[in-house]
């Protein structure tokens, strides 16, 4: 009886023991997400000054942009725009980001001259960051570098309804650029999408026809134990070092574009082969012998069998296997990195021999970004990837889920 006792209250303290580190685990992933929340959520939203904009020449020249936006200035705050240093911090809280916006509405919609045209225009990132922020405290003044002159101008400016807070869709569409106010993921979110295609249609067929040559066709051997050992080897690899293989075997040796989708899905695919070959052998090792020869006692051959009853067996496993290693992939950054997708680039790429950024690259260059704004970019833009990091995830289980049921 005293052993009975026992082994309850240990199987208790394993249960308790369980729980409270999947409840520790919980509340340190709460931790990170809501810590990356509470500066993220400023990246999905900008502020912007409508303000009446007179064009005076029908160019749209960058300097002309900025010389009417300085002109608009001061004919709409002719107070605050009294002395030159006044307008020098003004054109600090409404400078660049608003002339290239403006440029771009003049491309779209030719100015006349003499018009008068209403134009919402972005703030530059010290100022939108002040008002994102607890406009009147200290702090805020602090972390945007505003003086009290700026703080009281875009104060009033809000109270009066000139400023306001509106989705910055140039978050998810724009490319990179030197200033908060305009930079956006547009280019990563592009890069990333064609490098982990190129991905896919290398390690998925290489990947699986690998697997079903080791696992159903290849004789037990030496061979197949030397390749299995390798593959388990490379499975283990740093992924920096396929970077180096990369930039030494297709950059300096056969001489491909640096920084390109094509180039970093193919070095994308070498590190995520080994991986795919192993968990698609244990899926075609889970299918039951019976199938195997059920399918032979009917007549079919070794490679009929295992086409068309084992291989559609093992899918799900092999699909949801692929939808991980591909997640894996559109984190990594060290291989990017090795073959110079760490390049500042500004246009979206148009091509898979066009440079591009990625996702985890456009991360690590604005969190290495002395300007507070950035930071909050940066948080936005790890939020977006574990985003896209948990619908790979769903849709890994969902696909599974389906292609179980229609097996049954």
């Amino acid at each position: 009886m005293s052993r009975l006792a026992r082994r309850k209250r240990a199987e208790l303290a394993l249960r308790l023991f369980s729980m409270g580190g999947l409840a520790l685990g919980m509340l340190f992933l709460a931790g990170l997400v809501g810590s990356l929340a509470a500066d993220g959520w400023r990246a999905f939203f900008q502020h912007h000054i409508t303000i009446a904009v007179k064009p005076e020449t029908d160019s749209a020249a960058m300097g002309d942009c900025e010389s009417m936006i300085r002109a608009a200035l001061r004919e709409n705050f002719p107070e605050a725009t009294a002395s030159r240093a006044n307008r020098r911090l003004m054109s600090k809280m409404v400078g660049f980001p608003a002339a290239v916006r403006l440029c771009e509405s003049f491309a779209d919609a030719p100015p006349v001259p003499g018009e008068t045209r209403t134009a919402a225009l972005p703030l530059t990132g010290a100022a939108d960051l002040f008002l994102k922020l607890h406009p009147g405290d200290a702090e805020a003044m602090t972390k945007s570098r505003m003086n009290e002159f700026q703080a009281a101008l875009l104060s009033e400016w809000r109270e009066k309804g000139i400023v306001e807070r509106v989705f910055n869709w140039g978050f998810f569409s724009g490319g990179d650029s030197r200033f908060p106010a305009l930079a956006g993921l547009g280019g990563a979110l592009l890069g990333s999408l064609m490098t982990l295609l190129v991905t896919l249609m290398l390690a998925f067929p290489i990947g699986v026809l690998a697997a079903v040559y080791l696992e159903e066709i290849a004789p037990r051997g030496r061979f197949a134990d030397v390749v299995e050992v390798v593959t388990n080897n490379l499975a283990a690899v740093p992924s920096i070092v396929f970077g180096i293989l990369g930039l030494e075997l297709l950059l300096n040796f056969f001489h491909m574009p640096r920084a390109t989708p094509l180039v970093g899905g193919i070095v994308l695919a070498m590190m995520t082969l080994p991986t795919l070959i192993i968990a698609s052998r244990a899926a075609l090792r889970a299918v039951p012998d019976a199938l195997r020869q059920a399918a032979l006692a009917l007549g079919a051959n070794k490679v009929q069998s295992v086409f068309h009853h084992v291989l559609p067996a093992a899918m799900p496993g092999i699909l949801t296997s692929a939808i991980i290693g591909m997640a894996q992939a559109l984190g990594e950054t060290a291989p990017l990195l090795m073959i110079g997708m760490v390049s500042f680039i500004a246009e979206l790429p148009d091509g898979f021999l066009s440079a591009a950024a990625a996702l985890p690259v456009q991360i690590f260059l604005w969190a290495d970004s002395p300007e507070r704004a950035f930071a909050d970019l940066t948080a936005g833009a790890i939020l977006t990837l574990l985003g896209f990091l948990v619908l790979m995830n769903l849709s890994a289980i969902v696909l599974r889920h389906k292609l179980e049921e229609k097996a049954r």
